[in-house]
C-alpha cells in the first residue's frame, strides 16, 4: 500500500523543516492522490533565500497556517518575492503553545512527556480555533484552485492531524496515512532539529534529558491514534466529526476527491 519512491517526498531546504509532498498514496476504490498539489511543513520564519525560491516554485494558491496569533507574531513567516497565495488562519489562538511546547511544561521524563503528548492529541479536536482553520483548509481544497501548503510551528502535530484527516477523506488506507505522519521522524537534518530544540527548550522549560526531548520533538503512532480515538469516542466516527464540526459532508468530500485523486 505504501508508495515506493527512490527520492522520497521531501524537498531540499535549508531552514524550513519537514517540507514535503503528502500526495502519491493509493486510495480505496482505485486511483492515487495527486502529487505536486499538497505540501506540508513547519513554519517559514527562518527561510533562506534558497528556501523562498523553492516555495515560489510550488506555485501555491493557498497557505494554511494552523498557528494562533501569538505564534504567528513570534515567528512571522517569510514569503518569496511575488507571493500571492491566499493565507488562511484563525484570528485568535489555536493552542496556547505548539503542542510539543505545551507538553514540555509539565514533563519530567520521557514517560510523562509521552503521556502529555497523547493527552494533547486527544484534546486537539476540541480546540475551536484549530477547528475553524481546518474548516477553511477543506473548503480551499474543495475549490480546486491549485496547490496548497499546510503548516503549524514544527509541522508535526496540528499539521499531522490535518493531513491525516485529508487522507481519510480521500480514502488513503489508515496505515499509509500513519506512514506519512511518521515520516517527520526521518526528515532531513532531523538530528540537527532535535539538538536545536534541546538547547531552546532546555533554557525555557528546565533541563530535559535526550530521551524526553526525542519524545517532545518527534511523532509517535500513539499520538495520532489518540486524536483518531477522540473523534470516534466523541462523535461516533471520524466521518461524523468531519461533517458535524468541520463541515465536510458527502458533497464536499466528493468535490475534494475530484480535485485531488487521479483515477
Amino acid at each position: 500500500m505504501i508508495r515506493d519512491t527512490k527520492t522520497g517526498p521531501f524537498l531540499s531546504t535549508e531552514a524550513i523543516h519537514n517540507l514535503r509532498d503528502y500526495g502519491g498514496y493509493a486510495v480505496a476504490g482505485g486511483g492515487r492522490v495527486k502529487t505536486g498539489l499538497l505540501f506540508r511543513s513547519g513554519h517559514h520564519a527562518k527561510a533562506t533565500e534558497s528556501d523562498l525560491e523553492t516555495v515560489s516554485g510550488l506555485d501555491l494558491k493557498h497557505v494554511v497556517d494552523l498557528r494562533g496569533d501569538s505564534e504567528r507574531e513570534r515567528h512571522t513567516c517569510r514569503r518569496p518575492k511575488g507571493f500571492d497565495a491566499e493565507v488562511l488562519f484563525f484570528e485568535g489562538e489555536t493552542a496556547g503553545l505548539a503542542p510539543h511546547l505545551e507538553a514540555a511544561e509539565g514533563s519530567v521524563d520521557a514517560s510523562t512527556a509521552h503521556k502529555a503528548m497523547v493527552d494533547l492529541y486527544g484534546a486537539l479536536p476540541d480546540r475551536t480555533g484549530l477547528n475553524s482553520v481546518l474548516r477553511d483548509y477543506f473548503t480551499a481544497l474543495a475549490s480546486g484552485t491549485g496547490a496548497s501548503l499546510v503548516h503549524c510551528a514544527a509541522g508535526k502535530d496540528r499539521t499531522g492531524i490535518a493531513v491525516d484527516l485529508l487522507h481519510h477523506i480521500l480514502g488513503v488506507h489508515a496505515d499509509d496515512a500513519m506512514h506519512d505522519y511518521l515520516l517527520t521522524n526521518h526528515s532531513p537534518r532531523n538530528e540537527e532539529r532535535i539538538a536545536h530544540g534541546m538547547a531552546l527548550m532546555g533554557g525555557k522549560y528546565g533541563a530535559k534529558d535526550e530521551a524526553t526531548m526525542r519524545v517532545l520533538m518527534g511523532v509517535d503512532a500513539e499520538f495520532l491514534e489518540a486524536a483518531r480515538k477522540s473523534m470516534t469516542d466523541r462523535f461516533g466516527s471520524t466521518d461524523a466529526y468531519l461533517e458535524q464540526v468541520l463541515g465536510v459532508d458527502a458533497a464536499k468530500r466528493e468535490r475534494i476527491k475530484d480535485q485531488l485523486v487521479d483515477a
